[in-house]
């Protein structure tokens, strides 16, 4: 197995594992658990989110994709930082409720417009 595919498998799944993380916080505040912001799934999703971030720089050391010349790959950094900002007002207890589900959607649309770019790949232009 090469390099680029167990970096690509280590990305593709941390990924996930990101999505179901997100989700499951924000189900645990949706049902009214909020305990899970003093137990280790607090942390975890950081863990999990520092090797994601990890396998992606890795991804670029060892492919000829570069950000800010592939423009699909401009685009899903762009929309990662949108969806840690949506993510973070999701998540912030001090927000309403309406502007916390926005934000909750607003974080899974653009992790789903991800997704869509990482594997369509589409050449902008």
């Amino acid at each position: 197995m090469s390099a680029y595919d167990i970096l690509k498998h280590l990305h593709v799944t941390t990924a996930a594992l990101t999505v179901v993380l997100f989700s499951l916080r924000l189900l645990l505040d949706a049902v009214g658990r909020p305990g899970w912001r003093q137990s280790p799934l607090r942390w975890i999703p950081h863990a999990n989110d520092t090797v994601l971030l990890a396998a992606a720089v890795g991804l670029l050391v060892v492919t000829p994709w570069m950000p800010f010349v592939h423009g699909w790959l401009t685009a899903k950094v762009l929309l990662l930082v949108g969806y840690i900002i949506a993510g973070v007002f999701a998540f912030k207890t001090s927000m309403s409720a309406s502007v916390r589900v926005f934000s909750a959607v607003l974080a899974l649309v653009q992790v789903a417009a991800i997704f869509h770019l990482a594997l369509a790949k589409p050449v902008f232009g």
